[in-house]
């Protein structure tokens, strides 16, 4: 596979940005194998932007060659009061229910390096976390705690400020060269960028993917970073997501309610799921009686886009062909956690918070 072949895929949805294209390029001529990274808190179920999303590009970098990790941020996850601020607890479901759901999702142990973060926080991790923090005004760090999923408006405590420090040091202790996040992420990866040449590292390329939307949609064209983290899909409000270990049923339950506007794309979580989950791999079949129009199959997001805002594709169908993909992707996941239940109950005594 050539640069071009690689740069293609790896630029694939749900990819929004890539920080720089050209730094991209530049890294595949001269590395064969890059190290890749994406850090996840251990906040509760793995719903499909958090999942599925991170699975599906994560089989594009490892297509190109790519070295994936992915990391269990527990500490992290502690510092931002999630699953009670039980760390035991973290650190079970991180390598309990957490890694079986990428590994559920097509990303065995033996193609993705599985890292539990606090394993790797030694004398010299916690140097680079002083470095970083020595390098970064306290008003940059306080921009940056919105990768928390909070807005900076929020009462936060003060372990807070650790937050962004430590994910930059994570970067710079795996020795990345490819930074993996959602765009609400964007903030501590340009920080990354910006102090690597300071503390002796090359700057990492950094992947951004589209944060998909909850059930309940958008409601505005260019919503602001507030509304960016009340719309996004959450834990804490489990009818505005779809988890990855769910029933058929249950999926089509949800979609069934799901904010679908007739003519209306911007904002519309399914046109975004098929979008980003579906055509990047294959039409999306729309499947209706002859007297509706009859079968019809989307090659393309503007195809998509312009037969809905036109009124020619009902919402109905538009929900029934994006729940049938999403039933048959998941649907090795549903059968994964039917025969592994005791990961699923390591979550049922916990609070599930944004």
């Amino acid at each position: 596979m050539n640069t071009e072949e690689k740069f293609k895929l790896i630029n694939k949805a749900p990819t929004q940005e890539l920080v720089t294209e050209d730094g991209l390029k530049e890294l595949f001529e001269s590395k064969e194998h890059p190290k890749h990274y994406i850090g996840f808190e251990i906040s509760g179920y793995v719903h499909i932007g958090t999942g599925l999303s991170t699975a599906l590009k994560i089989k594009d970098l490892l297509a190109a060659g790519v070295k994936p990790t992915i990391v269990f941020a527990d500490y992290h996850t502690w510092i931002n009061g999630k699953l009670g601020g039980d760390l035991e607890k973290i650190r079970e479901i991180a390598n309990g229910y957490f890694k079986h759901c990428f590994i559920a999702l097509g990303l065995p142990e033996d193609k993705v390096d599985y890292v539990l973060a606090s394993e790797i926080y030694d004398e010299d991790y916690w140097k680079l976390v002083m470095d970083v923090s020595r390098n970064a005004t306290l008003k940059r760090m306080l921009r940056c705690i919105t990768i928390m999923g909070r807005k900076e408006s929020d009462s936060t405590s003060s372990a807070s400020i650790l937050y962004p420090a430590m994910q930059v040091a994570d970067i710079f202790k795996l020795n990345v060269d490819i930074a993996h996040s959602g765009m609400d992420q964007r903030k501590v990866h340009m920080l990354a960028r910006e102090l690597a040449p300071k503390l002796g590292f090359e700057k990492p390329i950094a992947l951004h993917a589209r944060l998909l939307p909850g059930l309940q949609g958008t409601t505005r064209m260019n919503p602001n970073e507030d509304e960016l983290i009340d719309a996004k899909m959450s834990k804490s409000k489990p009818d505005s997501a779809i988890f990855v270990h769910e029933s058929q049923e249950e999926i089509l339950r949800k979609i069934k309610k799901a904010y679908c506007p007739e003519k209306i794309v911007e904002g519309n979580p399914m046109i975004e799921y098929a979008e980003n989950l579906v055509l990047r791999d294959r039409p999306l079949r729309v499947e209706r009686p002859e007297k509706f129009g009859g079968n019809v199959e989307f090659s393309t997001s503007a195809e998509l886009r312009e037969a809905y805002s036109s009124g020619k594709l009902h919402p109905m169908d538009l929900k029934n062909a994006v729940g049938r993909e999403l039933v048959e992707m998941l649907a090795p996941v549903h059968e994964y956690f039917q025969k592994h239940p005791k990961y699923l109950e390591q979550l049922e005594t916990v609070k599930i918070t944004r």
